[in-house]
């Protein structure tokens, strides 16, 4: 099965952790994907798919774009996020959810525009997902997301993981940088190669950038991104025995990161990626 990986993260610990943490999340993440979907101009009446919706923050946010007289789906293969979008979207009757591979499965398209928040970076084979989404798109409809740049470009990510990696005390093989994953997309010219074998034309990519809020101290922070982002991957794989020396680690790592008053913020370095069906 494609995707088997993903899907069995994302429906086991991973997925109720990022359930649990929606809120914290969603605020977290929220400027970028608000970037992705300005780029988007969605309009009132239209039909969008949300790839990747999660537990629907940004599912919610259409639906207050196309308003009564369109329509959007989120897409996910995560069923815990997708019990929190539910129920965040009850009542709206232009949302509707559906539990599935987004890359494989049957769309309810045509649609006039496809977004996703940070959704669209792990699929198995990209270039053969990309083209059936493609198929779902009605001519000249839209494509809008954003996904993170290369891990050195985001200090969020990899101070955190650098510390909790020396810390662990694991021999870790140099990751593949088009491995499926929050970083898959880093490198833009093989982004934009592979849309366009997709079927898209018109791709675009433009650097967006916002400050990433990772805890009122430290300490918190360094709790956060063990629970979610890459840092959590290691710890996880660590095992319990390490996870306290990861998290003093992580705290001394982000410790010269701390504003005055005890607050960690660290650059998020995004493309925003449009594109024509």
């Amino acid at each position: 099965m494609e995707n088997a990986k993903q899907v069995a993260d994302w429906n086991g610990s991973v997925g109720e952790r990022w359930a649990a943490d929606q809120e914290r999340t969603d605020e977290l993440v929220r400027p970028y994907g608000d970037a992705a979907l300005a780029a988007g101009v969605i309009a009132p009446g239209e039909a969008v798919l949300d790839v990747g919706c999660g537990c629907g923050d940004t599912t919610l946010t259409v639906a207050g774009k196309v308003g009564a007289r369109g329509r959007v789906v989120g897409v996910d293969v995560s069923a815990p996020m997708l019990a929190v979008a539910r129920r965040r979207a009850e009542g709206i009757a232009q949302v509707s959810f559906l539990e599935a591979d987004a890359s494989t499965a049957a769309l309810p398209g045509p649609f006039d525009v496809l977004v996703s928040r940070f959704g669209v970076m792990f699929f198995d084979d990209p270039s053969r997902a990309f083209a059936h989404l493609h198929t779902a798109m009605k001519p000249h409809g839209r494509l809008a997301f954003v996904c993170w740049r290369t891990p050195a470009d985001n200090p969020w990510a990899a101070v955190p993981a650098q510390a909790a990696r020396k810390a662990a005390q694991m021999d870790l093989p140099p990751a593949d940088p088009h491995a499926p994953g929050p970083f898959a997309f880093g490198d833009g010219d093989w982004l934009k190669r592979l849309l366009e074998a997709g079927g898209f034309c018109d791709v675009r990519l433009e650097a967006f950038e916002a400050p990433m809020y990772l805890g009122s101290s430290p300490r918190s922070a360094a709790e956060g991104v063990t629970r979610i982002g890459p840092a959590s991957r290691i710890a996880l794989d660590a095992g319990p025995e390490r996870r306290p020396a990861i998290l003093e680690a992580i705290e001394a790592a982000l410790q010269p990161h701390a504003a005055p008053d005890g607050a960690v913020r660290l650059p998020g370095r995004t493309w925003i990626v449009t594109a024509k069906a």
